[in-house]
């Protein structure tokens, strides 16, 4: 467990357990911008991917959460499938922190590029990863990659892929 110091009480941010798997599905539910998963899917996360996983909590409340995973094809990229941060953590940095604490963890030494996927409209995950593309003085790239009408039979916008190569740098968190 990492403490951070915010307030009286500071900010863990742990790896998660299968128990926090319902708790992580009321986050992201509660995140509006956030495509929902089945409350299955989260234990899964919680279970089979906790190395690439990373949560932020303050005593009993769950500010935060970060779920990605290693491609199969391409072992030293990060996946990073959402980033949830609570209505009333929002503004405090926890999302970007969550990303720098899952990158600095061991499961991440060898990992050279970060991809994520990403609407046009979704300003707070441009922001983030934008943050941190420039925390690691690396440049982020963007395609479209699951369109609307190709992928998505035009129910979901078109997300777009994002890829931040981290190669001769240090950890975001330097």
């Amino acid at each position: 467990m990492q403490p951070a110091n915010t307030g009286s009480v500071p900010v863990v941010f742990r790896q998660p357990t299968k128990e926090d798997g319902a708790r992580i599905w009321r986050l992201i539910e509660s995140c509006r911008s956030l495509d929902d998963n089945s409350l299955y899917c989260n234990l899964l996360q919680c279970d089979h991917f906790s190395e690439t996983c990373m949560l932020a909590e303050r005593g009993d409340a769950l500010l935060g959460w970060v779920s990605g995973y290693r491609l199969p094809a391409e072992p030293e990229t990060l996946f990073v499938w959402q980033v949830a941060v609570a209505p009333q953590a929002r503004g405090q940095g926890i999302g970007r922190r969550l990303l720098q604490k899952l990158l600095d963890a061991p499961v991440c030494d060898d990992v050279v590029r970060l991809k994520t996927t990403i609407t046009a409209d979704n300003d707070a995950s441009w922001a983030l990863f934008t943050s941190v593309a420039d925390r690691l003085e690396a440049s982020l790239d963007r395609e479209p990659y699951f369109e609307r009408h190709s992928h998505f039979d035009g129910h979901h916008a078109t997300e777009h892929l994002v890829t931040i190569e981290r190669s001769a740098v240090e950890s975001a968190a330097a």
